[in-house]
């Protein structure tokens, strides 16, 4: 199973922005959108338990207020959702304007 990325962002005056656990939320509603459209395959199983695991987890909550609050100083923040030997692995990559990317992993 391939990782799923969510990249939250402020709302600008071009583009409107997400919080992760809308973002996780809206990726959850397109995998129900091909479960109700008959195309259940197993990557969209996968992909639906990584999301349900996700939103369900202790650490969402932890890791949705560290990424506000780099969001919130102006750098890039991205969350990668993967499962490593059976279990949820979480990893938060910051990045800052000009500088190579700062990796903070979670369970």
């Amino acid at each position: 199973m391939k990782p799923i990325d969510l990249e939250p962002r402020y709302t600008s005056g071009e583009l409107p922005g997400k919080c992760i656990k809308c973002l996780a939320e809206q990726e959850l509603d397109g995998c129900l959108r091909e479960f109700l459209r008959g195309e259940d395959s197993e990557e969209t199983r996968q992909k639906f338990e990584m999301l349900v695991t996700f939103l369900k987890s202790p650490e969402s909550q932890r890791i949705r207020d560290e990424a506000e609050k780099y969001l919130a100083e102006g750098k890039k923040v991205r969350l990668r959702l993967s499962f490593s030997n059976g279990s949820p692995k979480y990893e938060l990559n910051i990045e800052e304007e000009g500088q190579n990317s700062e990796n903070r992993s979670s369970i």
